[in-house]
């Protein structure tokens, strides 16, 4: 064998490597251009999917500090009205009130995706008694039922109290 690996890999394969391999060490100063940049790609599935990796690392790395909020509106300026990635940015978003206790509706809870049920029930920052009863009583699917009961029952002495607004 006389080539690369590389030599059989198909272009937007390549560039999707690129792109992650930029995305996991850009700057903050230099992240939406290289975003906007990603996204400019005539791949357009290929480029939200690397748009939709970089956002889901970075939320989850920011969610509880006091940056996630000026990120999620530079992150939405850049996404526009990508369906898909927008909805993931809104329930990244929903999780944050929810780990925050900040305001959140049983409706967006219960009408939000499947991955935002399981991650709210599975997540170890997520101990909102409120939120858990409502996922573990109606969550959408049998497992998020089950890890929502079973994240209530690792915190049977813990009280929900919401902040004086």
């Amino acid at each position: 064998m006389t080539g690369s690996h590389n030599d059989d890999e198909p272009p937007e394969h390549l560039r999707y490597a690129r792109y992650l391999r930029a995305l996991d060490s850009v700057t903050e100063a230099e992240e939406a251009d290289l975003l906007a940049t990603v996204l400019r790609d005539d791949d357009a599935a290929m480029a939200e999917s690397a748009v939709n990796y970089h956002l889901e690392r970075r939320a989850a790395q920011q969610l509880t500090i006091p940056q996630f909020p000026t990120w999620a509106t530079m992150m939405a300026t850049i996404i526009g009205d990508r369906a898909f990635l927008t909805r993931r940015l809104r329930e990244w978003t929903l999780l944050r009130s929810v780990a925050l206790d900040e305001p959140w509706t049983d409706e967006e809870l219960l009408t939000a995706s499947d991955w935002f049920q399981r991650t709210a029930a599975a997540a170890q920052f997520v101990t909102s008694p409120a939120a858990l009863s409502l996922l573990a009583e109606h969550g959408r699917t049998r497992r998020v039922r089950n890890a929502a009961s079973r994240a209530l029952e690792a915190h049977p002495g813990r009280r929900h109290v919401r902040p004086v607004r």
